[in-house]
């Protein structure tokens, strides 16, 4: 008996962990209000230099929160915005963005065939594998695996990151420095084409 209590207690005390762990979306909207200002209400950025996060995976929102507030991923115009945050608040406000809905725009026409080309099939002379190995063939990321979603994305800020990756600038790829050698033998021609085919993409 005491037995089942213990283990009945423990199942509990897991599941609890397990629902703060999640993050809660309406806590999380509730710590967004300086957020929306490049952000918008609901995630999507009314500029192309600030990232459209709504509709992005939790997983790595968090990720890039943790990273933004720890230093390890410079983001100038987020300096001191997270250093009041626990990580508990954190996982809310990943949780709040990830549950609306993306806006998607449209391709440059005549960019579009080089960038679909160039997604799907990376760049075999340069050994550029394709973006959608890891980013899904539609541009909705890889949740579980923690890669972002880039459909509708801004090309802007698109361009602005692929050639951060390319400078070694941004860095937070991880040891095995997958973006930073996708990106190392791209041309701006060539990222500015990927970016505008990701606007599109749906």
């Amino acid at each position: 008996m005491r037995m089942s209590r213990y283990i009945v207690a423990s199942i509990l005390f897991l599941c609890s962990l397990c629902a703060f762990a999640s993050g809660d979306p309406k806590r999380g909207e509730s710590l967004t209000l300086v957020c929306s200002a490049c952000h918008g209400v609901d995630g999507n950025s009314p500029l192309g230099s600030f990232p459209n996060i709504a509709g992005q995976n939790q997983k790595y929102l968090l990720k890039q929160l943790r990273e933004i507030k720890s230093g390890a991923r410079a983001a100038m115009m987020m300096t001191g915005i997270l250093d009041n945050l626990d990580d508990q608040q954190l996982m809310d406000i990943a949780a709040f963005y990830s549950q609306h809905e993306e806006k998607i725009g449209q391709a440059n026409p005549e960019l579009l065939e080089l960038g679909e080309s160039i997604y799907l099939a990376g760049i075999k002379r340069k050994n550029v594998a394709a973006c959608a190995a890891c980013h899904s063939p539609n541009g909705s990321g890889n949740g579980p695996a923690g890669f972002p979603m880039l459909r509708g994305q801004w090309p802007e800020y698109t361009i602005a990151q692929l050639k951060a990756f390319r400078s070694g600038q941004r860095h937070n790829d991880g040891d095995s420095r997958m973006m930073r050698l996708t990106a190392m033998d791209l041309s701006d021609q060539e990222i500015e084409a990927v970016a505008s085919y990701l606007y599109g993409l749906h």
